[in-house]
């Protein structure tokens, strides 16, 4: 009974050491490979869909996380290793995590540019309302409609593209964080 008694805290005493020696690690316990992807995906590892319950806890661990020397350990039973898979997984996760910052960085480039181009386009508009309302000096009901018409697009499209630069282009902000810390981490495989 003794020896049944110490075991459990010789492997939890393992575990923590295995733990501690990845202190700057996201550490994900795993009962087996497919945990990491979809359940409803049944493709190779090389193609297969990763898992939202997966992204959703690397995300939640990684908020603290600095980006410099960021390691994603995966701890497996012993028994369900696979060097094979492990490289697979290792290569299917470094591409999404590098492909998904990519895409998170050029939408951002995207929507400010947008942002400019509205700003840019809603400034001339304004611009020509007041050279009409400046040189018009007489009284032509399609000249004054006409610039009823442009002062508001003008502010429109002056607050719209405000609102895409300072805001829109923000909104990507964590996602971008967490695939820019992700996409350069290391990943690795531990046995409990």
């Amino acid at each position: 009974m003794a020896n049944e008694d110490q075991n459990p805290k010789k492997e939890k005493i393992s575990l923590e050491k295995k733990i501690l020696q990845h202190p700057t690690a996201i550490n994900i316990f795993v009962d087996g490979y497919d945990d990491i992807f979809s359940d409803f995906d049944a493709r190779q590892y090389e193609v297969r869909a990763l898992s939202d319950d997966f992204l959703l806890e690397a995300k939640k661990a990684s908020h603290e996380k600095q980006p410099t020397d960021l390691e994603l350990v995966f701890f497996v039973p012993s028994k369900e290793r696979n060097a094979n898979h492990e490289k697979i997984i290792r290569s299917r996760l470094s591409k999404h995590f590098k492909k998904h910052f990519q895409q998170l960085k050029e939408t951002r480039k995207n929507v400010t540019k947008k942002g400019y181009a509205l700003l840019a386009v809603g400034v001339i508009i304004m611009f020509i309302t007041s050279y009409i309302l400046f040189y018009n000096h007489e009284k032509d009901f399609f000249l004054n409609f006409f610039v009823v018409l442009l002062e508001p697009a003008g502010w429109f499209l002056f607050w719209e593209g405000s609102n895409m630069i300072f805001f829109g282009s923000k909104k990507e902000t964590p996602d971008l964080e967490f695939y820019g810390k992700m996409s350069g981490c290391k990943i690795s495989f531990e046995s409990y």
